[in-house]
């Protein structure tokens, strides 16, 4: 596996999250990889992290969900991989104390690439979908905590992402009714919401 890190949208390395691609083993019967090994990704990580869930979402093309996150003492780290399809998917630097706060990456993920994104805690979490429907698969680190459960405005003004809907043919992504009544990064820092 090689570990790659990530450049934010002002071209800054974040400090934490990072992709890494499963090497793969090709013979006349087909292919063979290992997914994932907690002794080489402790080691990528430099900590040693214990996933305590894995969820799966199934999404059609235009569905974007998130920016999620969950705060203290819930936060989460999430490794996330495509298991069908392809996505775009987005991370934001909420560290307040970091060089990278308010900063995000997007990263072209699909079932063919085998990227796989850790997303430590700190960070907000989100995707659109790029195909006809793509399935996503995440650990988890902490449990889902409905009180500490967090959603950014995906078109948060201060952080003016770019989707890249114009590569979907589409003006607005679909989006659940509870990611549309998300908040904004400023009105979260104001309530004391991220993290330092």
């Amino acid at each position: 596996m090689d570990k790659v890190k990530i450049k934010s949208s002002n071209q800054t390395f974040f400090e934490g999250p990072f992709i890494f691609t499963p090497k793969r083993f090709f013979d006349e019967r087909g292919f063979f990889y290992e997914s994932w090994n907690k002794k080489i990704f402790d080691q990528f990580c430099q900590k040693n992290i214990n996933f305590v869930q894995e969820n799966n979402s199934c999404s059609c093309l235009g569905v974007l969900r998130g920016l999620h996150f969950q705060t203290d003492p819930f936060a989460q780290g999430k490794l996330v991989k495509v298991i069908k399809g392809e996505i775009y998917d987005v991370i934001v630097d909420l560290r307040e104390k970091s060089k990278t706060f308010a900063e995000w990456a997007l990263i072209k993920m699909s079932k063919k690439n085998r990227k796989q994104l850790w997303v430590p805690k700190g960070f907000a979490h989100g995707f659109i979908t790029r195909t006809k429907t793509a399935e996503i698969q995440y650990k988890v680190t902490s449990f889902w905590n409905k009180d500490s459960e967090k959603t950014i405005l995906w078109n948060d003004k201060d952080l003016n992402i770019n989707w890249k809907l114009d590569s979907l043919k589409c003006d607005n992504p679909i989006i659940s009714q509870k990611d549309s009544e998300g908040s904004s990064l400023r009105f979260l820092k104001e309530q004391k919401a991220l993290f330092s």
